[in-house]
């Protein structure tokens, strides 16, 4: 368990669900995130405000394969028990809901709501990061981001990021290493994009 983690000793509900943040509450996971990272080699790059990865990675300067895209999964398990993943994937990869769905031994997966994402991860859409700051967040990698040489996520704000080594990464969230990702097939050279809500006969 990393200092993090530890910080939040919240009770689940009957259900299984995230139980109601304490007002007088924890830190948040921007603050969090920076006592983890506090002392440790690692990059910080301000950037205007982003949340999608395409985007942010152009911003950051490096590929879409480098950027830890993090997607919060609830995962139903049996009457109204659920569990919540977070699923840290490549940016160029798409989450595997079933593989989910396996790893945490449920019976159905989706996304969870976006509501329920900020509150159990602590960020706004777009800024969440690979780490669990909550104990009902369960956190899987998938270890085809960790091979990449540095890895680069949004540091619970849309307009700063952080850098660092997979090794390193893994010191300090220790995820559980699945293979939850699946690949988009490639588009083939020439293929026509009508901009959104272009009318178009082809």
């Amino acid at each position: 368990m990393t200092e993090a983690t530890a910080l939040l000793p919240r009770p689940a509900r009957p259900d299984g669900g995230p139980a109601p943040a304490d007002p007088a509450g924890p830190p948040p996971a921007e603050a969090l995130l920076g006592r983890l990272l506090a002392g440790t080699p690692h990059r910080v790059i301000d950037h205007p405000p982003e949340g999608r990865t395409d985007l942010a990675s152009a911003l950051r300067g490096h590929t879409q394969a480098q950027a830890a895209k993090c997607i919060v999964v609830r995962v139903k398990l049996t009457g109204r028990t659920v569990r919540y993943g977070l699923a840290v994937v490549r940016g160029d990869d798409r989450v595997d809901l079933d593989a989910v769905r396996r790893a945490l031994g449920g019976n159905r997966a989706g996304f969870a709501d976006r509501a329920t994402a900020e509150r159990i991860t602590g960020c706004v859409s777009g800024a969440v990061v690979p780490f669990a700051f909550h104990s009902d967040l369960h956190l899987l990698a998938d270890p085809d981001l960790l091979d990449q040489e540095e890895i680069y996520f949004n540091a619970a704000r849309l307009d700063r990021s952080v850098a660092m080594s997979p090794a390193l990464y893994r010191r300090l969230a220790a995820p559980r290493i699945e293979r939850i990702a699946e690949r988009p097939d490639p588009v083939p050279p020439g293929t026509y994009h009508p901009p959104p809500g272009a009318k178009t006969d082809r």
